[in-house]
This record gives C-alpha cells, structure tokens and sequence, in this order.
C-alpha cells in the first residue's frame, strides 16, 4: 500500500462555512454565501460583533491546498491508461475512480492499481450489483384491470 512521502500539518483556518446575511432571519434567503453590497451594510463595513466575511485570508496553505486528509491529492480516472500517468507519483496523488465509469472498466481500473501499486479511493464505489427484488417487480406502475 503506498504512503505520502511528506506528511505537512493541514491547518485549516476556518472550518464552518461562510453563510450569507440574514439567511438565519428570512426563509427565501438562501444560506450560500453572496457578498454584502448594501451601502449602510454592517456586514460590509465590518463592525465588532458581526458575522466575518470571506476573505483571502482565510485560504489555505500552498502547500496542502486540496490535500486529503490522508495526505493524498485526488486524482480522477476513467479508463486505465489514466491510470498509467501515476506510475512515478503513487506517493502523492491516489485514483479517484470517475462516477460515469462501467462496471467492467472499474474492475480492470482496480487490478491495474493494485499491480502498480497505487491507492484507489473508491474502490468499492458501484461494485456490488444488486438484482431487482421480488418485491420491486411486484409494485409496477401499471394501472390495474379492475
């Protein structure tokens, strides 16, 4: 199983989202942050007890920006000759297996991984094929004879 060559602290400045103004107070006020443009906004202004707003600031490090918490960058793969590219960099960057990918491809996608030893995220993610139940067949939509 590959390990990250360096293990850097991810530090995160700010873990709870930035929720917009008065998204607590009004139910068509969407959570989702929008910057105050409000001319005699508090928010804006920055006044001591308000809430912060998304700043620069509050970027992560260089370093770990879009790292894992298990110290891996994502790589996303759909066929197995993508796979190929993290030959020399199985230590950084672990396989992320596309949604959109077949069953058979996914299988192939696993056992190449595991021959060069390279760490797939989802390596379980749509494996399992479950057949139709009984009584899912049995609750059709269509209208009854009656």
């Amino acid at each position: 199983m590959p390990v990250p060559t360096r293990r850097p602290k991810i530090l995160k400045k700010r873990n709870k989202p930035f929720t917009r103004f008065q998204s607590d107070t009004h139910v068509k006020v969407k959570p989702a942050w929008r910057h105050p443009r409000g001319m005699d906004s508090r928010i804006r202004r920055r006044f001591r007890g308000n809430k912060p707003m998304a700043r620069i600031g509050y970027g992560s490090d260089k370093r770990t920006k879009h790292m894992l918490p298990n110290n891996f960058y994502r790589f996303v793969v759909h066929n197995v000759a993508e796979l190929e590219l993290l030959l020399m960099h199985n230590h950084k960057y672990a396989a992320q297996i596309a949604h959109d990918v077949s069953f058979q491809t996914r299988k192939a996608i696993i056992d190449r991984a595991g021959a060069l030893d390279i760490k797939v995220l989802n390596p379980n993610a749509c494996l399992l094929y479950t057949s139709p139940s009984p009584r899912d067949l049995s609750t059709s939509r269509m209208p009854s004879s009656a």
